[in-house]
């Protein structure tokens, strides 16, 4: 965490990176950032570098679902929305493995071998990052069907965050949710990405109770917030932090287990007083850490230590990071930039 009258001392990598691959991402980040990070993530390549996109054949592949008859495509990716196949009911839909515990057990040796070769300092933990089951679904379902096939979907989620924990040391491991078309959706600004269907406030809260109670006490579980990054942008720009604030005490509010951070973004046109003013009204543990998404490629490391010390105003202690994970539409040179600016902005504790 940041100290009220110094730079900040802490640097959160929300997820995607952009690096070659897995052992490119640790040699690189650790190194450079040092204990500035708690915590790191594999940096998602291949298929994860778009995100929920990683999703979608395995939910083409389903025997249970089709693409819908009408031709509805997502508008951001052009893949054709699913739908229950002919004559499947709510209670056939299944899934298996999504992926994700696999994933992670393979970059966890990475890991460990980066901690070995002394990149990685000791203490801290592989993050690895999991898209909310709302997310995914309402993504590519379409609206009739996104409950049947999100109850499935969570389902096998939570054997995945069941299977991560099997499978990998507890003191090694934080779980990040990203929470991105819930956000959206929680935000109330018009939009026609996502489906309305159980999606009132109280619904979003109770899922994020229902996905973290897997969560064993000993592994660490963090949020990140999220108004989405196809193409390199947002769906829409939050107007304030308001809704970010809700959203992250509600969170607060409904999931049993402690929270050790939340991330929320910081969009450059947005970064006012007006925007800032609503965090003062953050209902969190003293113990969970605030990653403000404020540092941008654009006008690097000027731009983020004034955004840093118009936030201080508002939120005297804080760690920083970019607004979403900067892997896509964002070549080598734009990331190499941007880890930059990480490092010169903060300072080593």
């Amino acid at each position: 965490m940041s100290h009220t009258s110094t730079v900040p001392h802490s640097v959160h990598l929300v997820g995607s990176i952009g690096l070659n691959g897995v052992e490119d991402v640790f040699s690189t980040v650790g190194p450079l950032l040092g204990r500035r990070l708690r915590r790191i993530p594999d940096g998602e390549p291949g298929p994860r570098r778009l995100w929920v996109s990683f999703q979608y054949p395995l939910l083409r592949s389903s025997p249970f679902l089709r693409p819908d008859p009408s031709g509805a495509l997502r508008k951001t990716s052009g893949f054709p929305l699913l739908c229950l196949g002919e004559g499947v009911s709510a209670q056939d839909v299944s899934f298996g493995e999504l992926g994700y515990a696999r994933e992670a057990r393979a970059s966890y040796l990475d890991f460990v071998a980066a901690r070995e070769r002394g990149d990685i300092a000791a203490g801290i933990r592989f993050q690895i990052c999991l898209p909310t089951p709302m997310s995914v679904i309402y993504a590519f379902c379409t609206a009739r069907d996104v409950v049947a096939i999100e109850a499935a979907y969570e389902t096998a989620m939570v054997r995945e965050v069941e299977a991560i924990c099997r499978h990998i040391p507890h003191r090694d491991i934080c779980i990040q949710w990203d929470v991105c078309h819930d956000m959206i959706v929680w935000d109330g600004q018009p939009q026609d990405q996502f489906p309305l269907v159980k999606a009132s406030r109280d619904d979003i809260a109770a899922r994020f109770a229902r996905i973290c109670a897997p969560v064993p006490d000993d592994v660490e579980l963090g949020f990140h917030l999220c108004y989405g990054d196809f193409g390199g942008k947002h769906f829409f720009d939050p107007v304030t932090a308001r809704h970010l604030v809700d959203i992250a005490n509600a969170i607060a509010r409904s999931v049993r287990h402690r929270i050790a951070y939340i991330h929320l973004p910081v969009p450059l046109p947005r970064a006012t007083d007006e925007f800032f003013t609503p965090m003062r009204d953050f209902q969190l543990a003293p113990e969970t850490e605030i990653y403000l998404g404020l540092i941008h490629a654009s006008d690097g490391v000027a731009g983020a230590k004034t955004r840093i010390e118009l936030a201080r105003q508002y939120l005297p202690k804080f760690g920083v990071a970019t607004e979403c994970g900067f892997a896509r539409a964002r070549k080598l040179d734009v990331v190499q930039r941007l880890l930059a600016i990480h490092a010169g902005v903060t300072e080593e504790p």
